[in-house]
C-alpha cells in the first residue's frame, strides 16, 4: 500500500475546465470517495491519478514518487470500472490472471495467485466457469479479483456497482468494504451515491465544478457540512434562513419563530444565517408544545410510508414546505401523521446546521 498526493491539478477537455488547482492526500491504507454529481470532475481526478490522463499541470505522488508522467502499468495500480471488461472466451481463472500474464509471472504461480484471489472474494470454486455462466455480482467479484491478484499499491474504482440492482449493489458494497480494510490497500473510489460514499469511506472528498467542496470524514460531512451544494449532496435537508439572537452568553436561532442553540458560536454582528435543517431531526407533535422555544406549525401535505420510517411534506405558516422523516416505532401501522392533519416539529440536537453565506 502506498500514500497518494495530487499538488495542484488541473485538467481541461476541449477548452473546459474539469479539475481545477486540485490538492488531495490519500494514507495510505485509507478508503477516500471522490463524490459528486456528474461533470463535477471526479472521474478525470480518478483518471489523472490512475495515469489513464495527464493533467495540464500540477503534479501526482504515490508512495512519494512523481508519476505525474508515468502511464497506468508504471504506477501498480488495479482498476475496476462500471464496466467489467472480462474476456468472455476466457476462464474466471484466467480472467483474473490475465494481469499477472502480461507481468511475465509463471504459470504455477499464475495459478496460485488467482486462486487465492477468487478465495478473497469467494469464488474460490468459479475458476473453470466462464464469465457468461457467472451473474452480475460474481463478475462484479471477477472484476476485483482481477485488479487485486497483481497487488497494488492502489486499488482505484469509479462507480463500479452503477449497473447493479440495490440488493446486490448493497451486498457488493459489503465485500468492497470487508475485502479494502481485510488487505488494508489504499483506496479511491468514485459515485454520485452519497449513501454508498458514507458507508465505505474513511474519508470523502465531495466535488463542485472540478473543485473539492469540502473533504471530511463521513460523520464530519453529514454532521457539519460547510455549504449548502454539501448539505444537499450529502441527504435530504430543508434550507431556509434563521434571525441569530445573543441572548447573553448564549446565541440562539429564530426559526420562524421556532427559538433552538445555535450549532457552532456566531459573531455578535451577524444578523441573519442561512441554515440546513435534517428532516430526521425534526420532532413531529400533533398538540403545540408548551415549551416557550415553540416550534414550527404547519399542516401535513403528504405522508409516505417507507418500512422502517415516514417521510412527511409539511406547509408551514407563509407556504413554505417543510420535508420531515420519522423513524417507525411499531406503534402505528403506517404513517402517524395524515395528510390534513395539524403538525409541530421542533429542532432536536444536529437538526440545525449554520451554512456559509
Amino acid at each position: 500500500m502506498a500514500s497518494v498526493q495530487l499538488d495542484h491539478i488541473r485538467k481541461t477537455h476541449g477548452g473546459t475546465p474539469a479539475v481545477h488547482d486540485l490538492s488531495l492526500e490519500i494514507e495510505a491504507g485509507r478508503f477516500l470517495t471522490l463524490l459528486g454529481p456528474s461533470g463535477c470532475g471526479k472521474s478525470s481526478t480518478l483518471r489523472i491519478v490512475a495515469g489513464l490522463s495527464q493533467p495540464d499541470a500540477g503534479r501526482v505522488l504515490i508512495g512519494g514518487r512523481d508519476v505525474t508522467r508515468l502511464g497506468p502499468q508504471q504506477r501498480n495500480i488495479g482498476m475496476v470500472f462500471q464496466s467489467l471488461a472480462l474476456f468472455p472466451h476466457m476462464s474466471v481463472a484466467a480472467n483474473v490472471a490475465f494481469g499477472l500474464k502480461m507481468r511475465g509471472v509463471g504459470a504455477a504461480e499464475q495459478k496460485a495467485r488467482a486462486q487465492r484471489a477468487l478465495e478473497l472474494v469467494h469464488l474460490g470454486g468459479f475458476g473453470e466457469r466462464y464469465p457468461h455462466q457467472l451473474s452480475g455480482g460474481q463478475q462484479q467479484r471477477v472484476a476485483l479479483a482481477r485488479a487485486l491478484v497483481v497487488e497494488p499499491n492502489i486499488l482505484i474504482l469509479d462507480e463500479p456497482f452503477g449497473a447493479l440492482d440495490r440488493k446486490l449493489r448493497e451486498a457488493m458494497q459489503t465485500e468492497l468494504y470487508r475485502i479494502t480494510r481485510e488487505l488494508g490497500i489504499t483506496t479511491l473510489f468514485v459515485t454520485h451515491d452519497q449513501e454508498e460514499a458514507l458507508m465505505l469511506s474513511d474519508r470523502i472528498a465531495v466535488m463542485n465544478a472540478g473543485r473539492i467542496e469540502q473533504l471530511g470524514s463521513p460523520a464530519e460531512l453529514y454532521e457539519h457540512p460547510r455549504t449548502r451544494f454539501v448539505a444537499e449532496f450529502m441527504g435530504l435537508a430543508n434550507f431556509m434562513q434563521a434571525r441569530v439572537l445573543h441572548d447573553g452568553g448564549a446565541t440562539m436561532l429564530d426559526i420562524m419563530g421556532h427559538r433552538c442553540p445555535a450549532p457552532t458560536p456566531l459573531p455578535a454582528e451577524m444578523m441573519e444565517v442561512p441554515i440546513a435543517l435534517r428532516p430526521e431531526r425534526l420532532a413531529l407533535s400533533d398538540s403545540q408544545p408548551g415549551e416557550p422555544d415553540g416550534a414550527l406549525a404547519g399542516e401535513v401535505t403528504q405522508a409516505i410510508y417507507q418500512g422502517g420510517a415516514s417521510s412527511y411534506t409539511i406547509r408551514l405558516a407563509g407556504g413554505a414546505l417543510l420535508a420531515a422523516r420519522e423513524a417507525a416505532d411499531g406503534a402505528f401501522a403506517g404513517p402517524r401523521f395524515a395528510v390534513g392533519a395539524p403538525v409541530w416539529a421542533r429542532c432536536q440536537p444536529g437538526a440545525v446546521h449554520v451554512l456559509k453565506g
